[in-house]
């Protein structure tokens, strides 16, 4: 962990600045206005050109700002700044052709961080494959408890533009960040910041694992009091040694075994901090008790513990920590119980996207039922079926690419029944859960896990939780 002075940056004239904004949509837009309110000449270019398009380039279009539909892939004459969406990919030939032209390319979060004011919150950042959202979560209701002024931003569906150009007055922000959104923002510098973990994901955006672990890694560049990892994940912790931080910035790991010194871990059912305490090499901190964490599944005890590393950080006192996780609720379709029916919990995980998420969601569980399949993204399976396999009862696969883990787990757990229900309309959903039911015995865990995108069968992992706890109730009924 290298040490650097960081000096904030100085305030741009935008007044007659070419900017080309890459994309429509929830940051492109924003991202226009804000630019065109400030004087400079935006034109927003985009690949769509369909009735939603049209529709919001109008919008812009009543205000001044030109926009191009159809056509993403040329940079507009006289373009001085490229803005774009995150899920922009860099080998876009829009990108290549503003490098070439020696153009700098910011992405929301970067846009955000160049626009907030002198005394602008600070940020404590978190990213991760998994976790992101709950964590970021955790940490705004343990700030509000020790009673500042916070809120929950970024990837989370708050825009950053907002939160740092709004009327609100903040103390803190907790930060969520994308590898996507962290690729493009370069001069990014947290208080303190946590990538939680790292697995495959998004490689088809990023190109390799490599790429993608050095763009999660951006997000300790320049932190100023702690840098926070996953002891268990040491891919996290080589992130943290290989990053350019400001002196005094220290390394502090989480973990769910027994914490060593400047760590925080569980001892005894205590989550407890030997990091932020004097003499810590022989004094802990008792925080909270596993059951002020909801749900007090493994995965999300250390979603917990990160939180509660970065509010200490910030210098938050241990009551707010447990104050603030016993007022937290998590999102829907987060490992979230549905009901009992003849003694079988169902359990909705479908945000469990992919199979690094599936495995802390399994590893909650003694004995399941586990619905999974859906859009692989490029994922194998083998892995995440081995280190289950003797949790699993049976076994009930639907979506486009369930073969992939019928395969695994015909390599893996050949003893496990499996149910391939050859579908992927949304009803096979309903047929889903009535053959977990047939499988379950009291006592087990019917668990939608997927490891799948969902986009098969469903608009979004939402529509697809629902789905199966709207089959949950018809079973039940």
């Amino acid at each position: 962990m290298g040490s650097r002075q960081v000096t904030s940056s100085e305030p741009l004239d935008w007044q007659g600045k070419h900017v080309t904004v890459a994309g429509l949509g929830v940051s492109g837009i924003p991202a226009a206005k804000v630019l065109h309110a400030r004087g400079a000449n935006v034109t927003v270019v985009n690949d769509g050109d369909d009735a939603r398009a049209r529709e919001q380039a109008a919008e812009l279009e009543a205000l001044g700002i030109t926009v191009r539909l159809g056509d993403g892939a040329t940079l507009p004459e006289g373009a001085e700044l490229v803005v774009t969406a995150p899920g922009w990919k860099p080998d876009k030939p829009l990108f290549a052709a503003a490098r070439e032209a020696g153009l700098e390319i910011w992405g929301d979060v970067e846009l955000a961080w160049r626009l907030r004011g002198p005394d602008a919150a600070p940020w404590l950042a978190i990213t991760g494959t998994n976790g992101k959202t709950t964590t970021t979560q955790m940490l705004a209701s343990i700030l509000k408890a020790a009673g500042l002024r916070t809120a929950a931003v970024g990837n989370i569906g708050v825009s950053l533009l907002d939160a740092v150009l709004g009327d609100e007055q903040y103390d803190v922000l907790a930060v969520e960040l994308s590898s996507y959104q962290l690729h493009w923002a370069p001069s990014l510098r947290a208080h303190s910041a946590a990538v939680l973990n790292l697995a495959p994901d998004h490689l088809d955006w990023h190109g390799s694992m490599e790429a993608y672990a050095a763009d999660k890694g951006r997000i300790y560049e320049g932190n100023r009091v702690a840098c926070v990892y996953n002891v268990a994940d040491k891919a996290t912790e080589d992130l943290v040694r290989e990053a350019d931080v400001e002196e005094g910035c220290r390394a502090v790991g989480f973990t769910l075994g027994t914490p060593g010194p400047s760590q925080l871990g569980v001892v005894e059912g205590i989550l407890v901090d030997r990091a932020f305490v004097e003499e810590r090499h022989k004094n802990a901190q008792e925080l909270a008790e596993i059951s002020d964490v909801n749900p007090p599944a493994p995965h999300n005890i250390a979603n917990a513990l990160a939180a509660a590393a970065l509010a200490r950080a910030f210098g938050v006192p241990a009551r707010a920590v447990r104050d603030g996780l016993r007022d937290f609720t998590p999102d829907a379709h987060r490992i979230a119980h549905v009901a009992d029916v003849d003694a079988v919990a169902y359990v909705d995980d479908s945000k469990a996207t992919n199979t690094h998420a599936a495995q802390a969601s399994l590893a909650a569980y003694e004995s399941i039922v586990w619905i999974a399949g859906g859009l692989a993204k490029g994922a194998t399976f083998d892995e995440l079926v081995a280190k289950s396999a003797k949790r699993l009862r049976g076994v009930v696969l639907i979506g486009q690419d369930r073969a992939l883990i019928r395969e695994a787990l015909a390599r893996h757990a050949p003893e496990v029944p499996v149910v391939d229900l050859d579908r992927t309309d949304t009803g096979a959903m309903l047929a889903a859960v009535q053959e977990a039911s047939r499988l379950a015995v009291a006592g087990d865990t019917v668990l939608l896990a997927p490891a799948c995108a969902s986009m098969d069968m469903f608009a979004n992992y939402n529509k697809r939780g629902d789905a199966f706890a709207e089959a949950v109730r018809e079973l039940g009924s």
